[in-house]
């Protein structure tokens, strides 16, 4: 039976595994939402924009399987915290209108770095108790 520090850190790994599946897939490449296509044009890269959110979509796929499969490797992880405040710096930059827009990536990546940070620490914790 898992013990305390291991459910912990697998609800915090799905989790945000599911906050990466569920944004490269559904307002990347199911629905391609006019606000993705906003934040690429506002890099000056308008021309290429549906093909852009294409990629990002299959990597944040990519990236929400490797985090959701049982690996012993933080990599994922790391590589999920560094994309969420690179990715919330992007915005901040390109697309400030959209910090105070409902639904905002300030919240949405602030969540989700905490749950990075959980699982982290969960993991961290778990190896140095057993």
């Amino acid at each position: 039976m898992m013990d305390v520090l291991q459910r912990i850190h697998r609800v915090a790994r799905l989790s945000v595994a599911g906050v990466f599946l569920y944004h490269g897939l559904v307002p990347k490449i199911l629905w391609l939402s006019p606000t993705e296509l906003a934040m690429i044009e506002a890099q000056g890269l308008g021309q290429y924009a549906p093909q852009i959110a294409m990629a990002g979509g299959v990597a944040e796929i990519i990236l929400g399987l490797l985090i959701a499969l049982p690996l012993r490797s933080s990599l994922p992880l790391l590589a999920a915290g560094v994309a969420l405040v690179g990715l919330l710096a992007d915005v901040a930059v390109f697309s400030p209108g959209l910090l105070v827009d409902a639904f905002n990536p300030v919240t949405v990546n602030l969540a989700t770095l905490a749950l990075v940070w959980i699982a982290w620490i969960s993991k961290e914790s778990h190896k140095n108790h057993s």
